[in-house]
């Protein structure tokens, strides 16, 4: 069903693989590592400029709040009007709707995209399979050794099944071959994958609307519901999804900094643009002003030259 999306997320991650194996031996099992972590990279500078799309659109409708309490205060018996003015508003101003959504969504893709690919590396059992998805009928060892796996052929499946992240196969579960090695790497990375998502939601909290932070709950689930699930939860996820998991949340993290640095400095070269522009349309000291007619700046009022 989403075949679309699984060819392509496993396409750039044959590829990046094919180029560490080409430097660090085909059977190693840092360019598997490598190879996940420059995967998110690339899928999430693909996805970049939507994410600076989103951040501006935040910052326009928080500057054109005091607009927008006019027009619930204008229409307080009327809400279909009240969404039809605000949204025009917003499209006026170039806050699009899908602005906010497409990030989100691309990267829910994506997760599932790789998540459904790293998974059908080892098809010897059910854990993982999404709930969509109809379960397949396990393979031997055997079988699953020799099919190959979207864009990869049985050797790389072959190579994957033995790669190693600190003694950790990168397919194993922390619930489903428990050892110590799984429960070191394993258990790192889901502290690691918690704290990020974290700090991502505390970073995202603190520039939220001031209507969003009258909703404490959801800020409660953002701040410690979702880092708890990433810590529970990553007990049943393989190793190289928690991997996943860590590389995409402190991409987010670091995002998350830069963009909004950015648009902070695009929103103060805006006022300070309109602050030189309204002084210019101040009139100067006597000179009287004209209806309809702006001065212009370095002009001297006729009075003064008397």
């Amino acid at each position: 069903m989403l075949d679309i999306v699984y060819y392509p997320v496993s396409a750039v991650l044959w590829l990046w693989h094919t180029v560490f194996a080409a430097l660090l031996g085909s059977t190693s099992g840092l360019a598997w590592v490598l190879a996940v972590v420059f995967l998110v990279a690339t899928l999430r500078a693909a996805m970049y400029p939507l994410f600076l799309e989103q951040v501006r659109t935040q910052a326009v409708v928080r500057r054109l709040r005091p607009e927008t309490e006019a027009l619930r205060k204008r229409y307080p018996d009327d809400k279909q009007r009240q969404a039809v003015e605000i949204q025009k508003l917003h499209r006026e101003n170039g806050a699009g709707v899908l602005a906010g959504c497409l990030p989100m969504l691309g990267q829910g893709l994506v997760f599932l995209a790789l998540f459904h690919v790293l998974r059908s590396f080892d098809r010897t059992g059910t854990l993982g399979h999404l709930p969509f998805q109809a379960t397949p009928t396990p393979m031997t060892p055997e079988q699953n050794a020799q099919t190959p796996n979207y864009v990869f052929d049985a050797a790389d499946v072959q190579s994957f099944l033995s790669a190693k992240l600190f003694g950790a196969p990168l397919s194993a579960t922390l619930t489903g071959q428990p050892s110590a090695a799984i429960a070191a790497v394993a258990g790192t990375l889901m502290l690691v994958a918690a704290i990020a998502t974290h700090f991502t939601a505390r970073a995202a909290i603190a520039r939220q609307d001031p209507a969003a932070a009258q909703l404490p709950m959801l800020n409660t689930m953002t701040l410690w519901v979702f880092p708890a699930g990433a810590l529970i939860g990553g007990a049943l996820l393989p190793v190289a999804i928690l991997l996943y998991f860590v590389s995409n949340n402190a991409w987010t993290l670091a995002q998350q900094h830069f963009v909004h640095r950015r648009v902070d400095a695009e929103a103060s070269a805006a006022e300070a643009a309109a602050a030189v522009a309204r002084q210019h349309t101040v009139p100067k000291p006597g000179m009287k002003p004209q209806p309809g007619v702006k001065p212009q700046p370095g002009a001297k009022s006729r009075r003064g030259r008397r």
